[in-house]
């Protein structure tokens, strides 16, 4: 590949109007086509797709085992997006807090809940190393050994 590949996730939504509010007026993500049935936003480079669903729309009774994530490149990141989601007044699923301080797998994380219930995570990595490295850790989110 020569260039970089786009993640790309198609969520439920039962509202336009209400998608657009919370992800290009709370979050600021660009919103690209449009119809009828669904809208596409810029989630900070990750196409998300909004489709419109019939189906009834489901409170997850916790963040795993389904969720999106982003990780920020700088704590800075982070915080801008944290100041946002709190300016904009956006629900907290979780709210910021630090998770394994003083180790190699600390970090800065909080969760959003979008209308339609989808969970968006925000981190940001002391050492991202181990975003895909640290295979000597077990350490995977909150249901860790």
């Amino acid at each position: 590949m020569n260039q970089k590949a786009i993640f790309h996730l198609a969520i439920p939504i039962s509202n336009i109007t209400q998608a657009k509010k919370f992800y290009a007026d709370g979050l600021g993500c660009a919103v690209g086509r449009e119809n009828k049935a669904a809208v596409i936003f810029n989630f900070y480079g990750t196409q998300v797709v909004a489709h419109i669903t019939q189906q009834p729309l489901i409170k997850q009774a916790g963040i795993y085992p389904r969720h999106l994530g982003l990780i920020l490149p700088t704590e800075s990141d982070w915080q801008q997006i944290r100041d946002r989601a709190q300016e904009k007044q956006l629900t907290f699923y979780q709210k910021p807090k630090l998770r394994f301080p003083n180790q190699l797998l600390e970090h800065y994380t909080f969760f959003l809940e979008d209308p339609f219930y989808n969970l968006l995570e925000f981190k940001y990595y002391y050492h991202p190393e181990v975003i895909f490295g640290g295979r000597h850790l077990n350490s995977i989110g909150a249901t860790s050994p």
